[in-house]
Protein backbone atom coordinates (compact mmCIF):
# COMPACT_ATOMS: atom_id res chain seq x y z
CA UNK A 1 0.00 0.00 0.00
CA UNK A 2 1.04 3.56 -0.33
CA UNK A 3 0.28 5.38 3.17
CA UNK A 4 0.70 8.86 3.05
CA UNK A 5 0.49 10.50 6.80
CA UNK A 6 0.45 14.34 6.99
CA UNK A 7 1.34 15.63 10.30
CA UNK A 8 3.65 12.37 10.36
CA UNK A 9 7.11 13.78 12.10
CA UNK A 10 5.95 13.64 15.50
CA UNK A 11 5.92 10.54 17.75
CA UNK A 12 3.09 8.98 16.28
CA UNK A 13 3.58 9.33 13.43
CA UNK A 14 6.94 8.39 13.75
CA UNK A 15 5.44 5.25 15.38
CA UNK A 16 2.97 4.32 12.38
CA UNK A 17 5.43 5.37 9.72
CA UNK A 18 8.34 3.10 11.43
CA UNK A 19 5.67 0.02 11.47
CA UNK A 20 4.64 0.55 8.16
CA UNK A 21 8.00 0.92 6.31
CA UNK A 22 8.95 -2.23 8.04
CA UNK A 23 6.05 -3.97 6.46
CA UNK A 24 7.13 -2.90 3.12
CA UNK A 25 4.60 -0.13 2.48
CA UNK A 26 5.48 2.64 0.84
CA UNK A 27 5.19 5.60 3.22
CA UNK A 28 5.29 9.55 2.76
CA UNK A 29 5.18 11.57 5.36
CA UNK A 30 4.18 15.44 4.82
CA UNK A 31 6.25 17.80 7.35
CA UNK A 32 7.03 21.45 7.49
CA UNK A 33 10.95 20.29 8.37
CA UNK A 34 12.28 16.72 7.06
CA UNK A 35 13.81 14.47 9.52
CA UNK A 36 16.27 11.85 8.73
CA UNK A 37 13.94 8.64 8.16
CA UNK A 38 13.85 5.69 5.84
CA UNK A 39 10.63 6.62 4.48
CA UNK A 40 10.16 9.55 1.72
CA UNK A 41 8.73 13.05 2.94
CA UNK A 42 7.30 15.78 1.17
CA UNK A 43 6.88 19.43 2.32
CA UNK A 44 4.04 21.11 3.16
CA UNK A 45 2.66 24.04 5.08
CA UNK A 46 -0.72 22.62 6.30
CA UNK A 47 -2.99 25.18 4.95
CA UNK A 48 -2.92 25.87 0.89
CA UNK A 49 -2.64 22.94 -1.97
CA UNK A 50 0.64 22.26 -3.27
CA UNK A 51 2.73 19.99 -4.92
CA UNK A 52 2.28 17.46 -2.40
CA UNK A 53 -1.15 16.87 -2.91
CA UNK A 54 0.52 14.53 -6.07
CA UNK A 55 1.42 12.14 -2.95
CA UNK A 56 -2.35 11.72 -2.06
CA UNK A 57 -3.19 11.49 -5.47
CA UNK A 58 -3.29 7.09 -6.27
CA UNK A 59 -2.51 6.67 -2.84
CA UNK A 60 -4.57 3.68 -0.99
CA UNK A 61 -4.32 5.18 2.64
CA UNK A 62 -4.08 8.85 3.85
CA UNK A 63 -3.64 9.54 7.86
CA UNK A 64 -3.85 12.71 9.17
CA UNK A 65 -2.24 13.70 12.11
CA UNK A 66 -1.34 17.38 12.32
CA UNK A 67 -1.65 19.91 14.52
CA UNK A 68 0.25 21.88 17.35
CA UNK A 69 1.17 20.30 20.33
CA UNK A 70 -1.66 20.37 23.13
CA UNK A 71 1.12 20.59 25.89
CA UNK A 72 1.47 23.85 26.30
CA UNK A 73 0.08 27.12 27.91
CA UNK A 74 -3.07 27.55 26.59
CA UNK A 75 -2.36 31.53 26.07
CA UNK A 76 -4.41 33.10 23.43
CA UNK A 77 -1.82 32.68 20.39
CA UNK A 78 -1.15 29.29 21.20
CA UNK A 79 -5.26 28.13 21.42
CA UNK A 80 -5.33 29.98 17.74
CA UNK A 81 -2.30 27.64 16.50
CA UNK A 82 -3.78 24.58 18.29
CA UNK A 83 -7.12 25.29 16.48
CA UNK A 84 -5.71 26.60 13.13
CA UNK A 85 -3.61 23.65 13.18
CA UNK A 86 -5.99 21.55 12.86
CA UNK A 87 -8.59 22.45 11.19
CA UNK A 88 -7.12 24.23 8.23
CA UNK A 89 -5.25 21.01 7.76
CA UNK A 90 -7.86 18.92 7.92
CA UNK A 91 -9.84 20.77 5.31
CA UNK A 92 -6.69 21.16 2.95
CA UNK A 93 -6.14 17.15 3.38
CA UNK A 94 -9.81 17.10 2.13
CA UNK A 95 -9.83 19.29 -0.87
CA UNK A 96 -6.70 17.12 -1.71
CA UNK A 97 -8.52 13.80 -1.64
CA UNK A 98 -11.23 16.01 -2.92
CA UNK A 99 -9.36 16.71 -6.59
CA UNK A 100 -7.91 13.65 -6.56
CA UNK A 101 -8.03 11.60 -10.37
CA UNK A 102 -7.88 8.54 -8.03
CA UNK A 103 -9.11 8.65 -4.58
CA UNK A 104 -7.39 6.58 -1.78
CA UNK A 105 -9.78 4.37 -0.06
CA UNK A 106 -9.81 5.39 3.43
CA UNK A 107 -8.76 8.59 5.47
CA UNK A 108 -8.16 7.65 8.49
CA UNK A 109 -8.43 11.67 10.50
CA UNK A 110 -6.73 11.93 13.80
CA UNK A 111 -9.28 13.33 16.60
CA UNK A 112 -9.03 12.98 20.52
CA UNK A 113 -10.41 11.10 23.48
CA UNK A 114 -10.55 14.20 25.15
CA UNK A 115 -14.06 14.89 23.28
CA UNK A 116 -15.92 13.31 25.91
CA UNK A 117 -17.07 14.19 29.47
CA UNK A 118 -15.20 14.91 32.05
CA UNK A 119 -16.88 11.88 34.17
CA UNK A 120 -16.61 8.97 36.86
CA UNK A 121 -19.87 7.19 36.81
CA UNK A 122 -19.78 5.26 33.85
CA UNK A 123 -17.18 4.64 30.30
CA UNK A 124 -17.42 7.13 27.39
CA UNK A 125 -17.84 4.41 24.22
CA UNK A 126 -18.12 5.54 20.81
CA UNK A 127 -21.86 4.78 20.44
CA UNK A 128 -23.39 6.00 23.88
CA UNK A 129 -20.41 8.14 25.07
CA UNK A 130 -21.36 11.69 26.46
CA UNK A 131 -19.78 14.65 24.73
CA UNK A 132 -18.01 17.33 27.04
CA UNK A 133 -18.50 20.92 27.61
CA UNK A 134 -19.88 22.62 30.48
CA UNK A 135 -19.78 19.98 32.92
CA UNK A 136 -20.80 20.98 36.52
CA UNK A 137 -17.24 19.97 37.93
CA UNK A 138 -15.04 20.94 35.32
CA UNK A 139 -13.51 24.37 34.95
CA UNK A 140 -14.79 26.48 31.75
CA UNK A 141 -10.81 26.70 30.47
CA UNK A 142 -11.33 22.65 29.55
CA UNK A 143 -13.71 23.76 26.93
CA UNK A 144 -11.63 25.09 24.59
CA UNK A 145 -10.10 21.52 23.96
CA UNK A 146 -13.52 20.33 23.80
CA UNK A 147 -13.77 23.03 20.92
CA UNK A 148 -10.70 22.19 19.11
CA UNK A 149 -11.89 18.23 18.53
CA UNK A 150 -15.46 19.44 17.74
CA UNK A 151 -14.05 21.67 15.18
CA UNK A 152 -11.60 19.08 14.06
CA UNK A 153 -14.21 16.40 13.24
CA UNK A 154 -17.02 18.85 11.83
CA UNK A 155 -14.18 19.84 9.52
CA UNK A 156 -13.73 16.09 8.48
CA UNK A 157 -17.14 15.39 7.80
CA UNK A 158 -17.81 18.71 5.72
CA UNK A 159 -15.41 17.46 3.20
CA UNK A 160 -16.77 16.08 0.17
CA UNK A 161 -14.89 12.60 -0.69
CA UNK A 162 -17.74 10.24 -1.71
CA UNK A 163 -15.11 8.00 -2.83
CA UNK A 164 -13.04 7.76 0.13
CA UNK A 165 -14.40 6.11 3.87
CA UNK A 166 -13.50 8.60 6.57
CA UNK A 167 -12.67 7.31 10.07
CA UNK A 168 -12.17 9.52 13.08
CA UNK A 169 -9.63 7.98 15.61
CA UNK A 170 -10.51 9.59 19.02
CA UNK A 171 -6.95 8.06 20.45
CA UNK A 172 -6.16 7.85 23.84
CA UNK A 173 -2.49 8.49 25.07
CA UNK A 174 -0.57 6.29 22.73
CA UNK A 175 1.94 4.70 24.97
CA UNK A 176 5.28 3.63 23.23
CA UNK A 177 8.57 3.90 24.58
CA UNK A 178 10.43 6.43 21.97
CA UNK A 179 12.05 9.06 24.02
CA UNK A 180 10.00 12.70 24.58
CA UNK A 181 6.79 11.03 24.22
CA UNK A 182 4.09 10.83 26.93
CA UNK A 183 5.31 7.25 28.39
CA UNK A 184 8.89 8.92 28.08
CA UNK A 185 7.64 11.80 30.43
CA UNK A 186 5.90 9.99 32.70
CA UNK A 187 8.51 7.07 33.52
CA UNK A 188 11.02 10.43 34.39
CA UNK A 189 8.16 11.64 37.06
CA UNK A 190 8.27 8.10 38.22
CA UNK A 191 12.13 7.14 38.20
CA UNK A 192 12.85 10.56 40.27
CA UNK A 193 10.06 9.67 42.65
CA UNK A 194 7.38 11.94 41.49
CA UNK A 195 5.33 9.43 40.07
CA UNK A 196 2.50 9.36 43.01
CA UNK A 197 -1.27 10.18 43.02
CA UNK A 198 -2.49 13.00 41.40
CA UNK A 199 -4.55 15.68 43.41
CA UNK A 200 -7.65 12.96 44.81
CA UNK A 201 -6.26 10.20 42.21
CA UNK A 202 -10.07 9.49 41.18
CA UNK A 203 -10.08 10.75 38.09
CA UNK A 204 -9.81 8.45 34.74
CA UNK A 205 -6.99 7.64 32.60
CA UNK A 206 -7.36 6.19 29.09
CA UNK A 207 -4.37 4.75 27.22
CA UNK A 208 -3.19 2.66 24.49
CA UNK A 209 -0.01 0.27 24.10
CA UNK A 210 1.67 1.12 20.76
CA UNK A 211 1.86 -1.93 19.28
CA UNK A 212 -2.37 -2.36 19.63
CA UNK A 213 -2.63 1.14 18.03
CA UNK A 214 -0.82 0.10 15.10
CA UNK A 215 -2.56 -2.71 15.12
CA UNK A 216 -6.13 -1.06 15.53
CA UNK A 217 -4.87 1.36 12.69
CA UNK A 218 -4.10 -2.15 10.55
CA UNK A 219 -7.60 -3.13 11.61
CA UNK A 220 -9.14 0.22 10.49
CA UNK A 221 -7.64 0.29 6.81
CA UNK A 222 -8.88 -3.00 6.61
CA UNK A 223 -12.43 -2.76 7.67
CA UNK A 224 -14.29 -1.09 5.76
CA UNK A 225 -17.81 -1.19 7.81
CA UNK A 226 -15.88 1.13 10.42
CA UNK A 227 -16.38 4.83 9.51
CA UNK A 228 -17.08 7.79 11.47
CA UNK A 229 -15.82 8.35 15.21
CA UNK A 230 -13.93 5.08 16.51
CA UNK A 231 -12.61 5.19 20.32
CA UNK A 232 -8.54 4.38 20.19
CA UNK A 233 -7.77 3.23 24.32
CA UNK A 234 -7.63 0.18 26.05
CA UNK A 235 -10.96 -1.12 27.51
CA UNK A 236 -9.46 -1.32 30.62
CA UNK A 237 -8.96 2.55 31.68
CA UNK A 238 -7.95 2.80 35.10
CA UNK A 239 -8.08 5.67 38.03
CA UNK A 240 -5.11 8.04 38.22
CA UNK A 241 -4.33 6.19 41.63
CA UNK A 242 -4.01 2.89 40.38
CA UNK A 243 -2.45 4.05 36.87
CA UNK A 244 0.70 5.05 39.06
CA UNK A 245 0.97 2.55 41.29
CA UNK A 246 1.40 0.21 38.53
CA UNK A 247 3.53 2.31 36.93
CA UNK A 248 6.17 2.16 39.50
CA UNK A 249 6.17 -1.25 40.19
CA UNK A 250 6.89 -1.86 36.49
CA UNK A 251 9.44 0.53 37.13
CA UNK A 252 10.90 -0.57 40.20
CA UNK A 253 10.50 2.34 41.92
CA UNK A 254 9.17 1.91 45.98
CA UNK A 255 7.04 5.37 46.40
CA UNK A 256 6.02 8.29 44.25
CA UNK A 257 5.26 11.78 46.33
CA UNK A 258 1.79 12.69 46.11
CA UNK A 259 0.74 15.84 44.27
CA UNK A 260 -1.96 18.39 45.35
CA UNK A 261 -4.15 20.17 43.33
CA UNK A 262 -2.39 23.73 44.20
CA UNK A 263 0.94 22.11 43.83
CA UNK A 264 -0.16 20.97 40.40
CA UNK A 265 -1.25 23.75 39.14
CA UNK A 266 1.82 25.29 39.86
CA UNK A 267 3.75 22.83 38.21
CA UNK A 268 1.90 23.12 35.43
CA UNK A 269 2.40 26.91 35.03
CA UNK A 270 6.13 26.68 35.39
CA UNK A 271 5.88 23.38 32.73
CA UNK A 272 4.17 26.07 30.56
CA UNK A 273 1.41 23.61 30.31
CA UNK A 274 -2.57 22.72 31.88
CA UNK A 275 -3.73 20.90 34.32
CA UNK A 276 -6.69 19.73 32.59
CA UNK A 277 -3.85 17.19 31.13
CA UNK A 278 -3.71 15.30 34.66
CA UNK A 279 -7.02 16.19 36.04
CA UNK A 280 -9.47 15.74 33.72
CA UNK A 281 -10.98 12.11 33.94
CA UNK A 282 -11.04 10.53 30.88
CA UNK A 283 -12.52 7.07 31.00
CA UNK A 284 -12.75 6.27 27.06
CA UNK A 285 -13.57 2.33 26.14
CA UNK A 286 -13.68 1.39 22.52
CA UNK A 287 -16.88 -0.46 21.70
CA UNK A 288 -17.06 -0.39 17.98
CA UNK A 289 -13.69 -1.77 17.77
CA UNK A 290 -13.41 -4.74 20.20
CA UNK A 291 -17.48 -5.47 18.38
CA UNK A 292 -15.95 -5.96 14.87
CA UNK A 293 -13.90 -8.25 16.27
CA UNK A 294 -10.47 -6.59 17.44
CA UNK A 295 -8.33 -8.37 20.23
CA UNK A 296 -5.45 -6.33 22.16
CA UNK A 297 -2.70 -7.99 22.59
CA UNK A 298 -2.08 -5.58 25.71
CA UNK A 299 -5.91 -4.92 27.43
CA UNK A 300 -4.39 -4.13 31.03
CA UNK A 301 -1.93 -1.48 31.70
CA UNK A 302 0.34 -4.24 34.65
CA UNK A 303 1.46 -5.83 31.47
CA UNK A 304 1.65 -3.25 29.17
CA UNK A 305 3.43 -1.39 31.40
CA UNK A 306 6.20 -3.88 32.25
CA UNK A 307 6.36 -4.63 28.19
CA UNK A 308 7.24 -0.57 27.69
CA UNK A 309 9.15 -0.43 30.80
CA UNK A 310 11.69 -3.39 29.25
CA UNK A 311 11.35 -1.61 25.54
CA UNK A 312 12.36 1.97 27.05
CA UNK A 313 15.44 0.17 28.95
CA UNK A 314 16.63 -1.90 25.99
CA UNK A 315 16.54 1.44 23.82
Amino acid sequence: MKIVIPGGTGQVGTVLARAFHGDGHDVVVLGRHAKDSPWRFAEWDGETIGEWSNEIDGSDVVINLAGRSVNCRYNDENRRQMMDSRTNSTRVVGEAIEQSSRAPKVWLQASTATIYAHRFDAPNDDVTGILGGHESDAPDTWNFSIDVATSWERVTNEANTPNTRKVLMRSAMIMSPDRDGIFDTLLKLVRFGLGGTAASGRQYISWMHDLDFIRSVYWLIEHEELSGPINLASPNPLPNREFMRIFRDAAGVPFGLPAFEWQLAIGAFLMRSETELILKSRRVVPRLLTKSGFEFEFPDWKEAAEDLVARWRNA
